[in-house]
């Protein structure tokens, strides 16, 4: 726990790839609690362009060797997490590490362990808790609109109908594929709402000519009162479907992924610049809800304005003065235990 209540944290970044570019730099520089020091890039020097003043080194040992950073982000490809997220701690920095956390929950215990033993947290990036779509499902179920709910479907689909660039997401290797690429964001937003389900089933497939990992998952989720959650994913969609579909005993509700800020950052917008965090118009979520008389009410669901900053807070207020972080060690365990089924 720290005492100055007007600490800033040094951090680093393992990597200054699309992630590191999108969904970590911009947000640790416009949060006043951090300061972004230094980034890894081994091959082309680009952070220069958009961050003048930060240190670009040749190596991850060269940044974790900087005594002044204490934060660093784990942003590396998926199967080497564990290897980084270990080098990190034994250096003495706290880590905040992409999803997927591990390959394996058995990695993550022993990252746990070796984190108490010396001192540093660990937080696990799951912004798309943060996106403004999922926080309208939020929203709608809080209100009891639906009443008792029955169903829930998220999918996160896209059409990519080859093999990609990216050999750690294509390779038959740990935490490779789809599974491990978009099902922690589906599970953790489940889970974030439900928790541990009862049991679960688990279908893979493998659509693409010559893959050699899963382009198809869909996972079903069972939860007490008969509550079923069902995540599916697939790389050959041609018409993305609704991202969010509830189904309760007074209502449904039916929402497309529409979070705007990838796309914005990617475009180059600012967090400052008006408009970011917004969707599109004509975005709102549908709730169709049915009285006692059999009499439905169509309702557009505008969502809040999407923002990670709020986890990066988050992971401040957790360094600042030891608040609990919203993503814990037990919801990470949970997610891992299904993916790696």
């Amino acid at each position: 726990m720290n005492t100055n209540p007007n600490k800033i944290f040094k951090a680093g970044l393992l990597a200054f790839g699309m992630s590191g570019k999108v969904f970590h730099a911009p947000f640790l520089n416009a949060h006043p609690g951090f300061s972004l020091k230094a980034v890894v890039e081994r091959n082309e020097k680009k952070a220069a362009a958009d961050y003048p003043d930060l240190i670009s080194y040749n190596s991850i040992e060269e940044l974790l060797n900087d005594n002044e950073i204490e934060l660093v982000v784990v942003n590396t490809p998926n199967n080497l997490h564990f290897e980084h997220a270990k080098a990190a701690l034994n250096a003495g920095k706290h880590i905040l590490v992409e999803k997927p956390f591990t390959a394996t929950s058995a990695q993550a215990k022993q990252l746990f362990e070796l984190a108490d033993e010396v001192g540093k947290q660990i937080f696990f990036y799951q912004n798309r808790r943060w996106d403004s779509d999922f926080a309208s499902v939020k929203k709608v179920l809080a209100s009891g609109k639906l009443g008792k709910l029955n169903e829930m479907h998220l999918r996160y689909d896209r059409y990519r109908n080859v093999i990609g660039p990216k050999l750690f997401k294509e390779k038959a290797i740990e935490a490779s594929g789809l599974l491990y690429d978009l099902g922690p964001h589906l599970l953790d937003q489940v889970i974030s709402l439900f928790g541990k389900p009862l049991s679960f089933h688990k279908i893979l497939g493998k659509n693409r000519k010559d893959t050699l990992v899963d382009d198809y998952f869909s996972i079903q989720l069972s939860y007490p009162d008969s509550v079923n959650v069902f995540v599916t994913s697939s790389m050959l969609v041609v018409n993305p479907q609704a991202a969010f579909v509830l189904h309760g005993v007074t209502g449904s509700f039916i929402k497309q992924r529409t979070d705007s800020q990838e796309e914005q950052l990617l475009a180059g917008k600012k967090l400052t610049d008006v408009g970011f965090g917004i969707e599109p118009e004509g975005s709102e979520g549908l709730l169709t809800t049915i009285d006692a008389d059999g009499n439905k009410t169509d309702e557009l669901i505008p969502s809040e304005v999407g923002s990670y900053l709020p986890l990066f807070d988050a992971v401040y207020q957790s360094l600042l003065t030891n608040a609990a972080y919203p993503v814990t060690r037990e919801d990470v365990l949970h997610q891992l235990e299904i993916l790696e089924s």
